[in-house]
C-alpha cells in the first residue's frame, strides 16, 4: 500500500531514543525527510546520523527543550526552514513514567515536578502544536500525533493520569480546530513498550527476583498477570511507530480525534 507520504516532512520530539526514534525511523522509510528534536546533543546527533544511515533521507537534530515556549518556536521554524516545509508534527516528547516524586502516594506528592511533567509532556505538545500549525495550514494537509500513555486510564500514578489524559483532551479539541484546514490530529497510548531501557530494567529485575531475564518477561506478560496481554509479550517500539506512520498516512482521513490504544490487549475493561 503505498502511505502518500514520499517527500513529506516531519517533525518528532523525543527523536533520540524510544518510541520517538522508532517513529522516525519508520517515517523516514517511507520517504519522509524528517527533524528529531531532544535535549542532549550528543545521542541526538548520533540518532540522526543512524536514522540517515539506515533510510537515506535527510533527517536533521535540533536540539530543544519542549518546556520552553522559545526553545520550541525556534527548533519548528528551523525544521520548516531546513526541511522545505512541515507536514506532520508527533509529540512524543517526555520523561518515561514521570518523575518519581510525581507518582506516588499523594501526601509525598512534590508540586514542582508534578507540575514540570505536566509541562513538558502536556503543555510541551502544546507549544509544538501551536508553533507547527501555521506550516500544516500552508500546504492544507497535516497530520499531528501525539504519543500518550495507558496510565491515562489506571489510578494511582497522579503524574502520569494527569499529563496523558490532558493530551487526549488537547488531541480532540485540535482535530475539531484544524480538521477545516485539511489537519487531522489523533493520540496513540502505548503500554509497556520495548526501548533501550528494557533490557536493563528486565536485568534488574531478574536479579532481584533470581530468575532470568527471559523469564521475568514471560511472566509479567502472560495474560493472567496483572501487567499481561492478549498477545503475551511486550510490544515493541516498532510496532508504535507502524500504527503513528499509517496515521500520519494519506490513507487515514477517516481517523481524526480519536484515541488508538496499543498494548497488545491489555486489561479487560470494555470501553463503548
Amino acid at each position: 500500500m503505498d502511505l502518500g507520504l514520499n517527500g513529506k516532512r516531519a517533525l518528532v520530539t523525543g527523536g533520540s531514543l524510544g518510541i520517538g526514534k522508532a517513529i522516525a525511523l519508520e517515517l523516514a522509510r517511507e520517504g519522509v525527510d524528517v527533524a528529531i528534536v531532544a535535549r542532549t546533543k550528543d545521542r541526538l546527533e548520533a540518532a540522526a546520523r543512524e536514522l540517515e544511515g539506515q533510510t537515506g533521507r535527510t533527517v536533521i537534530p535540533l536540539v530543544a527543550d519542549v518546556s520552553s515556549k522559545e526553545q520550541v518556536d525556534r527548533a519548528v521554524a528551523q525544521a520548516a526552514d531546513r526541511l522545505g516545509g512541515l507536514h506532520i508534527l508527533v509529540n512524543s516528547g517526555s520523561a518515561p513514567g514521570g518523575s518519581a516524586t510525581a507518582t506516588g502516594p499523594i501526601e509525598t506528592v512534590v508540586d514542582e515536578d508534578l507540575l514540570q511533567d505536566f509541562n513538558v509532556k502536556y503543555v510541551g505538545a502544546l507549544r509544538c502544536a501551536r508553533a507547527a500549525i501555521p506550516y500544516l495550514k500552508q500546504h492544507g494537509w497535516g497530520r499531528i500525533i501525539n504519543i500518550s500513555g495507558t496510565n491515562a486510564r489506571n489510578a494511582g500514578n497522579l503524574s502520569g493520569g494527569a499529563r496523558n489524559g490532558s493530551l487526549v483532551h488537547l488531541t480532540k479539541t485540535l482535530a475539531v480546530q484544524l480538521g477545516r484546514y485539511g489537519i487531522t490530529v489523533n493520540c496513540i497510548h502505548p503500554g509497556t513498550t520495548r526501548t533501550e531501557r528494557t533490557p536493563r530494567l528486565l536485568a534488574a529485575r531478574a536479579a532481584e527476583l533470581g530468575v532470568s531475564a527471559d523469564e521475568v518477561e514471560k511472566r509479567d506478560f502472560a495474560y493472567e498477570s496483572p501487567r499481561g496481554n492478549s498477545i503475551c509479550r511486550m510490544v515493541d517500539a516498532g510496532e508504535i511507530a507502524y500504527l503513528t506512520v499509517f496515521l500520519a498516512s494519506d490513507k487515514a482521513w477517516a481517523v481524526s480525534g480519536e484515541l488508538v490504544v496499543a498494548t497488545g490487549g491489555a486489561g479487560r475493561s470494555v470501553y463503548y
